[in-house]
């Protein structure tokens, strides 16, 4: 069994505890290094017979922060460390005619290949679309995304791709459900109710079998976006290949406009630091790419992190979940408002 798919394995029977809080169970130790994603080698080559590396990371459940991914080796500056392809990912309403339908990637109207209103870069991707597409073209949308655009939601169009996904059998039900979820108020729920009526009846007038749809209850709409809420990134294309520092780290302020939004499995797992060592970029698509912001090696001594178990593992790897421009104050109440936790990290403990 591949390391990821161990992980999908054990979320169908534990929840993963909270990447902010401390594991509630001493007794459970995940530590694995993906295979699931790949790198770019020290001499930028990649030998023919040997494959994709395994990138140099593991994930681990920690004392102090739950879930955490940590060096397994020294990663220099500017290092890919890993790739990563989204489990679902959506366009942004606003962008529908100018990305691809499927990779999200920046539309050439001359070589596209056009669906029912939406266009795909290639035959390719248009051929990957039907895990979903073959589903949701049975369907009228109008009201599910007049919804989405008069509310200002994008979260509840990852569900409906994601629905669409396990009705077509391409994915569980339950695949989100090793990460995380926000803490929703009762309000909140109230709110969802919507979406998830206006999605399953859409799904039901288009003929869509009750055996293919018993999933879709009120309490997995809810727990989905309740995933998707904390742990959706929002995918900036920036304009060329970012190698080198400077304009790595000023890749996600200059990029274009947003083109949507993606969910990922190990990226999920980084936690969050205001002075980050690692950045998540993405080029031309929605494939994303992890990137080492500084020097990073197997071991520093403060920053290790005792594991469950006892024993210690390398660097933490965090890449920023805001804009680590903002004000001290700002980033405080972003994070709390929108990811539920309080920073500790160095910046904020003094107040920078």
């Amino acid at each position: 069994m591949s390391p990821l798919a161990f992980v999908l394995t054990l979320s169908c029977y534990r929840r993963w505890p909270s990447r902010f809080s401390t594991p509630y169970s001493h007794n459970l130790l995940v530590l694995f290094s993906s295979t699931a994603t790949t790198i770019t080698p020290p001499n930028g080559k990649e030998s023919p017979s040997s494959g994709p590396a395994p990138p140099p990371i593991r994930v681990a459940l920690t004392e102090s922060t739950g879930r955490a991914v940590f060096a397994t080796r020294r990663i220099g500056a500017g290092d890919t460390i890993h790739t990563a392809k989204p489990i679902v990912s959506h366009p942004s309403l606003s962008a529908i005619t100018t990305v691809c339908y499927f990779c999200l990637k920046k539309i050439n109207a001359v070589t596209a290949s056009q669906s029912q209103g939406v266009s795909f870069c290639s035959e390719n991707c248009k051929e990957s679309s039907k895990v979903f597409y073959d589903v949701e073209k049975k369907a009228d949308w109008l009201a599910f995304d007049d919804y989405c655009r008069t509310q200002g939601l994008k979260y509840p169009l990852l569900v409906k791709r994601l629905a669409c996904m396990v009705i077509s059998g391409a994915a569980p039900a339950g695949i989100l459900d090793i990460l995380q979820p926000a803490n929703l108020t009762q309000g909140m729920i109230l709110k969802m109710e919507e979406g998830f009526h206006l999605l399953r009846n859409a799904l039901v007038k288009a003929n869509i079998g009750d055996e293919h749809m018993s999933f879709l209850t009120k309490q997995w709409y809810t727990d989905v976006l309740a995933r998707i809420r904390i742990n959706a990134f929002r995918i900036e294309l920036a304009a060329g290949v970012y190698e080198d520092l400077l304009s790595l780290a000023s890749a996600s302020i200059e990029a274009e406009a947003a083109v949507g939004n993606a969910i990922y499995m190990l990226p999920s797992f980084y936690n969050h630091d205001c002075d980050p060592n690692t950045h998540i970029v993405w080029i031309e698509n929605a494939d994303a790419k992890l990137k080492a912001l500084r020097d990073i090696d197997e071991g520093i001594p403060r920053l290790r992190m005792k594991l469950v178990v006892g024993n210690v593992v390398g660097e933490e790897l965090r890449i920023c979940y805001i804009d680590a421009s903002m004000s001290c104050d700002a980033r405080e109440s972003l994070l709390s408002q929108g990811f539920g936790f309080k920073c500790n990290c160095l910046r904020c403990m003094s107040g920078d």
